[in-house]
């Protein structure tokens, strides 16, 4: 249920409006949100050198990120960006190499000396420098696990999945169940994780091709 590396990759962030022929293929099944399932126990959160992250969101909302130490892992870290979509797409294409840094900056408190790093709740995000806005830390939910798992089988690549989502509808006539579409972006690579200090980790792209052609993707956590 993947469109796999490389030149997908770079398609992906030349223009939004490549990603829309994604649509019409036969490789992208809907998927229904049903409330009546739960979320499969996993592992806890561990993470090793190289894990897997996972950008994704709604066309016109904003993006998020997660990272697992496997596909099917729980996330050991979840965080909501301020950025849209359209944003970060635009960033990583306007330039050959497409680099994008993200740092994430939060005050290093008494409070939090016994916090991972990766377990704060609130972080001030840059992007190329710009100040964004506060990127937030949040549990893994029941539609964060769907998407995950309908991209269980991808270990890199970039694409477009359409959900549906069931919904109460009121009316007139009564309430019932209706069903929404959306669209929601991915991009998923592999990510080597360096640990500078307990203040101090970083997430650099690995570049699937090997030859530098893919864009550059950099996130940091600091605690200062």
């Amino acid at each position: 249920m993947s469109v796999v590396v490389g030149d997908i990759i770079r398609s992906f962030f030349t223009s939004l409006s490549h990603l829309q022929k994604l649509l019409t293929s036969p490789q992208w099944l809907p998927l229904l949100w049903r409330s009546s399932l739960s979320p499969t126990p996993l592992s806890p959160p561990s993470l090793k050198r190289k894990v897997t992250g996972t950008l994704f969101g709604r066309k016109r909302g904003n993006v998020s990120f997660a990272v697992q130490e496997q596909p099917m892992s729980e996330p050991a870290l979840l965080l909501d960006l301020p950025m849209p979509t359209f944003e970060l797409v635009k960033e990583m294409s306007a330039s050959p190499s497409g680099t994008v840094r993200i740092a994430l900056e939060c005050p290093k408190e008494r409070s939090s000396s016994t916090l991972l790093l990766r377990e704060e709740p609130v972080w001030t995000m840059y992007c190329n420098g710009r100040r964004m806005g506060c990127a937030v830390a949040r549990a893994c939910g029941e539609k964060d696990w769907r998407l995950l798992r309908t991209l269980k089988a991808v270990s890199v690549g970039a694409g477009i999945v359409p959900l549906e989502e069931r919904r109460s509808i009121v009316d007139g006539g009564g309430e019932g169940m209706g069903k929404r579409g959306m669209e929601v972006m991915y991009m998923r690579a592999k990510f080597e994780r360096v640990v500078g200090s307990k203040d101090s980790e970083a997430f650099y792209m690995i570049n699937p091709d090997g030859n530098g052609s893919c864009p550059e993707l950099s996130v940091f956590l600091i605690r200062l």
